[in-house]
Parts: C-alpha cells; sequence; structure tokens
C-alpha cells in the first residue's frame, strides 16, 4: 500500500497560549486514534522550532554546516504523519481531516518507493 507524508506547514514565530493549544490536541489526538484505529497511521512527530535547525550542504570537498532553517520564509514543516493509504483521495481525506483538527495547511507527498 501506498505511504503518504503529510507535512503540516505552520507559520513562523512563537507558540500559541496553551488556552488556545488545548482544543487542538484534543482533536489532534482523535485523528491519531481514528487513523491507528483503521490501521493507517505508520507514525507522526513534531518537529523542534526551526531555529534550531541546521543545513549541511555536500560537495566535492568537506561539507558545509550552517545553522538555522534552508531558507527564507514565514512558514516551516512543524511535524508530520506518515500513513499507508490505498489511494491518493483516501490520503486527501486523511489530510483533510487533521487539517481541521489543528487548523494548519498539510502538504501531502507519496513516498518514493515506500510500500506497507
Amino acid at each position: 500500500m501506498p505511504r503518504y507524508i503529510l507535512s503540516i506547514i505552520q507559520p513562523d514565530g512563537p507558540a500559541p497560549s496553551a488556552e488556545f493549544l488545548e482544543p487542538i490536541m484534543k482533536d489532534l489526538a482523535q485523528v491519531n486514534a481514528d487513523m491507528t484505529a483503521a490501521g493507517v497511521r505508520v507514525m507522526a512527530a513534531g518537529l523542534t522550532p526551526a531555529s534550531q535547525a541546521f543545513v549541511v550542504r555536500g560537495g566535492r570537498g568537506t561539507p558545509a554546516v550552517t545553522d538555522g532553517p534552508f531558507a527564507e520564509s514565514k512558514e516551516h514543516i512543524g511535524g508530520f504523519t506518515i500513513i499507508a493509504a490505498a489511494t491518493r483521495d483516501e490520503a486527501r481525506d486523511w489530510a483533510a481531516r487533521l487539517a481541521t483538527a489543528i487548523t494548519l495547511p498539510i502538504e501531502v507527498r507519496e513516498l518514493v518507493g515506500e510500500t506497507g
């Protein structure tokens, strides 16, 4: 079965308040539970802030390492879920549920050469 990455597109800036996040986290827990019950959830994880990222660039010599995100942006990947879905439509439906729960955009991409 094809696997898809559902990337959470998060705006840069400070984290929302606990009061703001409480209902979102409750809705997210329900979507995660539903994905698990349906047998589609492979894994999910949040990511540290983009400011803690570093980039390694290869080349012919010694790889160069720079601090921070790889590009200037007003948004970044804040987390992801990997699912095994039979069709793109099924992946889209799960992404829609996730986007509704967390109120952020979700980018959906099939993992090349990965099947469950």
